[in-house]
């Protein structure tokens, strides 16, 4: 199949990646690469649905930031409150990139990220001096990461996504995380628990997590239809985070918006996988296989 005639998919594309929703990258050549991950792993299956891809983002950051160190470097070196859209898009395409692209791409997207944090270094107010090249800092984030997509996915994706599965998708995780510069890796779910566990006591709750949480429910890349939808994905996205966590952060609790929001976003989910992105179609149509959607 050619790509002269535009998916439906790419207006999804661009509205989730916006203009440089591409970035110069070309998910159909060379013929045959199958990136860092492949057509086989679980990290096309998981990354493939920008829901629970937006839902386990939402998580992620959440614990981010309730690392004191990590929290000021992502606040004081990020355009997240300037600009939310853009680095919302800057963050979904990068994933898209190291994903489904070609390996060469891939690579030179984490030589890219790699020097950006290679600038980013300071003091929290309390003192404590961080760099984000820090690889127990980078262990964090990537940590964060991989549970939030994974969990969400299963949520309001998949849920019969079996234990050796899920395992199989921290495995895959581990060779991107350390090329990031993190180090110490869970390559399980019983390890990733553990993991999160040894971090607990690091963590505390902060306004700026509130203030992250008001950002996001009122920026979204669909519009006035998106902003509707945004606090859904905020509760989906509070709703998949280890139990310890609402009270320990101090995160909100409202049970009835959750109770309508659990099913609503596994319906946004099921009506994305209705248009998948032309990444990832062009990604399968690169490797030689037949997109698993028909």
């Amino acid at each position: 199949m050619g790509w002269s005639t535009p998916w439906p998919g790419a207006v999804l594309d661009r509205r989730l990646f916006g203009a440089q929703q591409f970035a110069g990258v070309d998910y159909l050549q060379p013929k045959g690469d199958p990136g860092l991950f492949g057509p086989d792993s679980m990290a096309w299956r998981v990354h493939d649905n920008p829901v629970s891809l937006a839902v386990g983002g939402i998580a992620a950051v959440i614990l981010e930031l309730a690392e004191p160190r990590v929290r000021t470097g992502v606040w004081e070196h990020s355009s997240f409150r300037a600009d939310p859209l853009s680095r919302m898009r800057r963050t979904g395409e990068a994933t898209m990139v190291t994903t489904y692209g070609p390996a060469a791409a891939a690579r030179a997207r984490i030589a890219a990220v790699t020097r950006m944090h290679g600038r980013v270094s300071g003091d929290t107010p309390e003192g404590a001096a961080y760099r984000a090249t820090d690889p127990d800092l980078l262990a964090w984030v990537h940590v964060t990461a991989v549970f939030g997509f994974l969990a969400a996915y299963v949520r309001f994706v998949d849920p019969g996504v079996g234990p050796a599965d899920q395992d199989r998708y921290y495995a895959e995780s581990v060779p991107i995380g350390r090329a990031f510069g993190a180090e110490a890796l869970p390559r399980t779910v019983a390890e990733a628990s553990a993991f999160l566990e040894r971090w607990r006591p690091r963590l505390a709750p902060h306004p700026i997590i509130t203030e992250f949480l008001g950002i996001v429910c009122a920026a979204s890349p669909f519009g006035v239809a998106g902003r509707v939808a945004q606090p859904l994905l905020v509760e989906a996205a509070l709703s998949i985070l280890p139990p310890w966590a609402e009270g320990e952060l101090n995160l909100p609790v409202r049970r009835f918006r959750r109770a309508a929001a659990l099913p609503a976003v596994g319906a946004m989910a099921a009506l994305a996988d209705k248009a998948p992105s032309a990444i990832l179609r062009q990604a399968y149509e690169r490797v030689g296989r037949p997109f698993p959607r028909g």
